[in-house]
């Protein structure tokens, strides 16, 4: 464990269990972790009993590389119950009801869901949207977190609201029908203001194969492709596995062809490109600021364009990317600044060897 945020929440959701407080399933019994984490202490025994549901990509291969057996959500056994299911909810409320109502809809009789939030991130409004589905609830609090368990579960104490909050985050239409989207994707329901300031000013000269690091629902691609009419093909990458489907939705009309890539982008491209384009992220999954995500982006977009490929991307003005621009390209400049945001053009990436 490395101290740092996630991994608190991590530890002490992990906590009752620790203080004997709950006991570990068998392996027939069987745990789920819904939005999995890799760290917990757990010995090989009890790991073969678990089943980890993770969409980001990062902490996905985290998991894979733990020896956790790790799913998606949607392709689990529909009748498979768990006796223990455990949940990192996320921050959107929308996003996290639904979770937590999975969660009840997965556990079996006389099984336990067990949900830890940080308490500056609504750990105990989490705590009360879980006694509303579920009944009895028992909590404490450790590392500024809050973990919070179900007594043994036969159904949900309110079924109605349960199936209710199950379909919170469900896809559907926004920004009057242009795009698809869902809570729990960044700037889900809007278009974010920065994509929209880099949008506005790609050039219409822009041709050949481009990338989208970090393509979300699909907004600065169909903008790009809807500008630049030389644009022949695009790959999107994307590493939330839910912002990326619904980018398959947004493009399937798309004039060119598209691929989809479900990637963590810090590891490296597969190919070179004409163009890339992108808004980098500058949180992973937690509140912090992480302004080495968007170094990383830069830092694999010079190493995957063509020696006469360009590079568009946006970020906040605060964000310390000049030295990497530098570093990664003989030729940065910021075309524009607008609303907090800056736009940068970049050329002649300077390749490793």
């Amino acid at each position: 464990m490395s101290g740092n945020r996630a991994d608190d929440a991590l530890t002490t959701l992990l906590q009752p269990f620790a203080d004997g407080l709950l006991d570990w399933p068998d392996a027939q019994g069987g745990v789920l972790f819904l939005r999995a984490r890799e760290g917990a202490s757990v010995n090989e025994v009890q790991r073969a009993a678990w089943c980890c549901e993770q969409e980001f990509k990062p902490a996905f291969d985290a998991l894979q590389r733990a020896g956790f057996a790790t799913t998606a959500l949607d392709d689990l056994d529909p009748a498979r119950r768990f006796a223990v299911v455990l949940l990192l909810p996320p921050r959107q409320r929308e996003e996290a009801r639904a979770l937590l109502a999975q969660a009840v809809a997965r556990c079996a009789p006389n099984g336990r869901v067990v949900a830890c939030m940080r308490n500056d991130e609504g750990a105990r409004t989490g705590e009360d949207d879980l006694r509303r589905i579920a009944g009895e609830v028992h909590s404490l609090s450790k590392r500024k977190c809050r973990v919070f368990w179900t007594a043994p579960l036969q159904a949900p104490a309110d079924a109605a609201l349960a199936q209710q909050w199950r379909e919170l985050d469900a896809p559907r239409p926004i920004l009057d029908g242009r795009f698809t989207s869902r809570p729990g994707i960044f700037a889900w329901d809007r278009v974010d203001a920065a994509s929209a300031l880099l949008a506005s000013r790609l050039p219409a000269s822009l041709s050949g194969h481009a990338a989208d690091l970090g393509a979300g629902y699909g907004y600065l691609s169909t903008e790009l492709l809807a500008r630049c009419p030389q644009i022949g093909a695009i790959d999107l990458y994307e590493a939330q596995a839910r912002a990326l489907a619904m980018a398959r939705l947004n493009l399937q009309a798309a004039r060119v062809p598209v691929n989809f890539f479900w990637h963590d982008v810090a590891t490296g491209l597969p190919r070179r490109y004409d163009v890339i384009v992108s808004n980098p992220p500058f949180h992973a999954q937690g509140r912090e600021d992480r302004p080495d995500i968007g170094r990383r982006f830069i830092f694999v977009a010079a190493q995957s364009l063509h020696p006469d490929g360009c590079f568009w991307m946006v970020a906040n003005r605060h964000l310390p990317y000049e030295q990497v621009l530098a570093d990664s390209f003989a030729e940065a400049r910021t075309v524009a600044q607008a609303h907090g945001f800056k736009v940068i053009k970049a050329r002649r990436p300077r390749q490793a060897p």
